[in-house]
C-alpha cells in the first residue's frame, strides 16, 4: 500500500475547511467529511434506498457496457479514484480480467482502513491481479499516483458533481496530466432531470439523508471538541436551475452561538441561517463533452440508461 496522506494530514485540512468554511458567506463545508465509519455506514443505506436513483442506474449502465468498455481499451491497469469498497468496479475488474489484458488495479481512498479492507478482499477475489492501494486525496495527489503502461482511471458514482466548475476544470487539468497520450478515463455522471425525480433522491423519506448531513457536525464536534446540537438543525435539499445541481444544506432552527474549541473560535447563526454542505452537479451531454475538451481529453463512448438519467463517458487523452 502506497500511502500519501495521515491522520495528522486529515486533522489539518479538516481545521483549515472548518475555518475557512464558517467565516466565509454564506457558510459552506465540504462534503468529504461526511465521511466517517458513521457516514460511510449511512451513504451506504441511502445508496440502497427507492428515491436514490444514482448507484443502482450507474451499476445497470456498467452492467451492460462492462464488456464493451474492456474490448475498447484492453487497459492493463485500472485506477479507481475515490474507491470505497469498489463494489460497482467489480463489473469492470471482471470484465477486463476475461479479456486478459488487465494486470494490475490501484484504487485511491482517503480512508486507509477501509482500503486496506478492501485491497486484502480483492486480492484474493482476483489472484492473479497486482492490486496497490494508496492512500490519498484525488483532489491533492493525482500527480503521485503509480504510472504505467496503458491505465484507465475510473471515477465513478457522480461524484464529479460534488465539484463545482472552477473545481472539475483543475481536477480534470491535473488528471489529464497525469496521463499519457492515449490513456483513458471512465466518468459517471448525473444527468440533468425533472426537479421531482431529483430532490428526493437527496431527500428520502426515512430521513437517512437527513442524518447523513448531519453526521458533518459530529465529525467537527468529535474531531474539534465543538458543541453542536445536529438536531438544532434541518437538512433542506433543493434544486438550483441556474448552475443545474442539487444543494444539501443544514438551516439553523434557532439563533445559536456555538463554540469549536479546536480552534479557538466561535460561530454565531442566525435562526434560519444556512450552511451549505454539498453540490450534486447535474449534467447535459454537450457540457460533459466540452469540460473534458477543454482539459485534453477527447469523447470516445457515450452510455446512458433508458431513462437518461445516468451518463458514463469514456473519453481519451489527446495531445494538447
Amino acid at each position: 500500500m502506497i500511502t500519501l496522506m495521515d491522520e495528522r494530514d486529515l486533522a489539518r485540512w479538516l481545521r483549515a475547511d472548518v475555518r475557512t468554511g464558517f467565516t466565509a458567506t454564506p457558510k459552506r463545508l465540504p462534503p468529504k467529511w461526511f465521511y466517517d465509519a458513521r457516514g460511510s455506514a449511512l451513504f451506504e443505506e441511502i445508496t440502497r434506498l427507492p428515491e436514490y436513483y444514482p448507484t443502482r442506474t450507474e451499476r445497470a449502465v456498467l452492467a451492460e457496457h462492462a464488456a464493451e468498455i474492456a474490448r475498447i481499451t484492453e487497459v492493463k491497469t485500472l485506477v479507481e479514484l475515490g474507491s470505497g469498497s469498489s463494489e460497482k468496479t467489480r463489473l469492470l475488474l471482471d470484465a477486463l480480467t476475461a479479456r486478459g489484458t488487465l494486470g494490475g488495479f490501484v484504487p485511491l481512498d482517503v480512508s486507509a482502513d477501509a482500503l486496506g479492507d478492501a485491497v486484502t478482499v480483492l486480492g484474493e477475489s482476483y489472484p492473479g491481479l497486482t492490486v496497490t492501494g494508496v492512500v490519498g486525496d484525488f483532489s491533492r495527489h493525482l500527480r503521485h499516483l503509480p504510472d504505467g503502461d496503458s491505465r484507465m482511471v475510473a471515477f465513478l458514482g457522480g461524484t464529479i458533481g460534488n465539484l463545482t466548475p472552477r473545481e472539475r476544470s483543475a481536477f480534470l487539468a491535473a488528471l489529464r496530466s497525469t496521463l499519457h497520450e492515449g490513456e483513458w478515463l471512465l466518468l459517471g455522471a448525473g444527468l440533468v432531470k425533472d426537479p421531482a425525480i431529483e430532490v428526493p433522491a437527496y431527500d428520502d423519506a426515512a430521513g437517512v439523508t437527513a442524518e447523513f448531513n448531519r453526521n458533518v457536525l459530529r465529525v467537527i464536534n468529535r474531531e474539534l471538541g465543538a458543541a453542536f446540537d445536529p438536531y438544532a438543525f434541518d437538512h433542506v435539499a433543493l434544486w438550483a436551475p441556474g448552475p443545474e445541481w442539487i444543494e444539501m444544506r443544514l438551516r439553523s432552527r434557532v439563533a445559536q452561538r456555538v463554540a469549536i474549541p479546536g480552534l479557538g473560535m466561535t460561530v454565531d447563526f442566525a435562526a434560519g441561517e444556512e450552511i451549505r454542505t454539498e453540490v450534486s452537479a447535474k449534467f447535459r451531454r454537450g457540457g460533459i463533452t466540452a469540460e473534458l475538451a477543454a482539459a485534453g481529453f477527447e469523447v470516445y463512448r457515450w452510455w446512458n440508461d433508458p431513462q437518461e438519467w445516468f451518463g458514463l463517458t469514456l473519453a481519451r487523452a489527446v495531445r494538447p
